[in-house]
């Protein structure tokens, strides 16, 4: 379903991704790992059609996302669930108005059908009885909660995550896995995570592509990244870069 191929791209002369490459299949999750600051939430956005790369392309069921305009650009957003890492919900609506902000902005249905929706997804992630809350009001893990139901709360096809644990204690961090866990085995929804979490995210994911220095230094199933002997993947796995060379 999604298809990265010779992604390239520069910030004021830095090269950021040199080549990046890499599929996820229909229904498939995909661990986006890597050091922090190199890049995954970069090569996350071009697949969100959020950035332009400078070379390559990137096709969702063979349309080039950096072509699609109008229309065509609206009914990818629309296929498309985003949990951005801070879980950007706005601080002066409640958390159910949250939830029903992409239902009312993009869809005719009726209030009360928005309501059984929104009960519905406040349900599924524990937060029934926060919905009348303000992101202030609630802890780290509430949000991102509350970020999730919002993002899945039009079935998407494709869901993207950045960093969805930052910022959470290793439990609370654990649930929010379990919960995108839950939410894809309901939806079968196509996945990509950017994560730290390792080794846990391999419990949850089909495939894992190791971003190293601009490109993908490895591309396999959970089983196949654990087993390898490539030095650089051992070395971030174990969390020894010393020696490792970076850009």
């Amino acid at each position: 379903m999604i298809r990265v191929e010779d992604l390239h791209k520069s910030f004021d002369g830095a090269k950021v991704l040199r080549g990046a490459s890499f599929s996820v299949g229909k229904g498939e999750i995909l661990a986006l790992i890597g050091r922090s600051g190199y890049g995954k939430s970069v090569l996350l956005k071009h697949v969100a059609g959020l950035m332009k790369a400078d070379q390559g392309r990137v096709l969702v069921d063979e349309d080039e996302v950096s072509q699609l305009k109008g229309k065509g650009l609206s009914r990818l957003r629309n296929r498309l669930g985003f949990l951005f890492q801070s879980g950007a919900l706005f601080d002066s609506m409640t958390v159910f108005d949250n939830i029903a902000f992409p239902l009312r902005e993009k869809t005719n249905l009726e209030e009360r059908k928005i309501r059984e929706k929104v009960q519905s997804e406040l349900e599924q992630v524990g937060l029934m009885g926060s919905e009348e809350k303000y992101p202030s009001q609630i802890s780290g893990g509430m949000i991102k909660r509350a970020s999730l139901a919002r993002a899945l709360v039009q079935e998407p096809e494709i869901m993207l995550f950045d960093e969805p644990t930052t910022g959470l204690d290793p439990l609370t961090g654990q649930t929010i896995l379990n919960l995108i866990d839950s939410c894809h085995r309901r939806l079968g929804f196509t996945g990509i995570i950017v994560t730290h979490e390792i080794p846990r995210i391999f419990e949850i994911v089909d495939k894992v592509a190791m971003l190293h220095d601009g490109v993908i230094q490895f591309q396999g199933t959970p089983e196949e990244i654990t087993a390898s002997e490539d030095p650089i993947v051992c070395a971030f796995l174990t969390g020894d870069m010393q020696g490792v060379s970076q850009g």
